[in-house]
């Protein structure tokens, strides 16, 4: 499958070599053709990965994946373009973060989020907001962190939710592990984790790290 990967950070030279080596054809977008980091990846990914801008990775990718900062998502998939996000299944893995005075600050927060903005903007893209409760080594490497360990998916279509679900377990998430918290709006509850996850990043000193929810039987 074709995939165009938004983001040449940490997270998308992740999910981008993963997605090559499980043998798709990946195209990672930028603002310039020419970003080095993106040449770079390409060249050390091998011939089924290129580059280009963000319209011509959301125009060559079946399916899109955006891995952009959350401050600067609305603005990459405004330069990627409608047409060329339509119909398609868009995992949307970013967080809305920034700093202020030293401080770790959300934006959109609470009655928001990145993810819902998105789909409410284009609104012909199947959103699914996906991995971004987890480091990006260990979206791509579960096994990093020892037992259980959970997932969550959030998207108004249930195909694409399945289709993300898919493609996850390919990652080595079983499906079981992945818990879906229903429509969009539920992604401002993921984004809204990241504050304490960075708290525990902290108090851990390294990122392989992950949630596991317990369930008791109701009585």
């Amino acid at each position: 499958m074709k995939y165009g990967v938004l983001g040449t950070g940490d997270v998308g030279r992740t999910l981008a070599g993963k997605l090559v080596e499980l043998g798709h054809d990946v195209v990672m977008g930028s603002r310039s053709k020419s970003n080095e980091k993106a040449l770079a990846w390409a060249s050390e990914a091998g011939p089924r990965a290129g580059t280009g801008t963000f319209a011509e990775a959301a125009a060559f990718g079946e399916r899109v994946v955006n891995a952009v900062t959350g401050t600067a998502a609305l603005e990459a998939l405004e330069a990627a373009g409608a047409a060329h996000l339509g119909g398609k299944l868009l995992i949307d893995a970013c967080n809305p973060l920034f700093f202020e005075e030293g401080r770790l600050r959300l934006s959109p927060v609470e009655s928001d989020s990145v993810g819902a903005r998105i789909q409410r903007r284009f609104p012909d893209a199947r959103v699914v907001k996906a991995l971004n409760t987890v480091n990006c080594q260990v979206m791509v490497e579960p096994g990093r962190v020892p037992g259980d360990h959970q997932l969550f998916v959030c998207g108004d279509s249930a195909e694409a939710k399945a289709d993300a679900v898919a493609l996850l377990g390919d990652f080595g998430w079983p499906a079981e592990r992945i818990l879906d918290l229903g429509g969009i709006e539920s992604a401002r509850c993921t984004e809204m984790l990241m504050p304490f996850w960075f708290t525990l990043m902290g108090r851990f000193g390294h990122a392989d790290f992950n949630y596991e929810i317990r369930r008791g039987t109701s009585s």
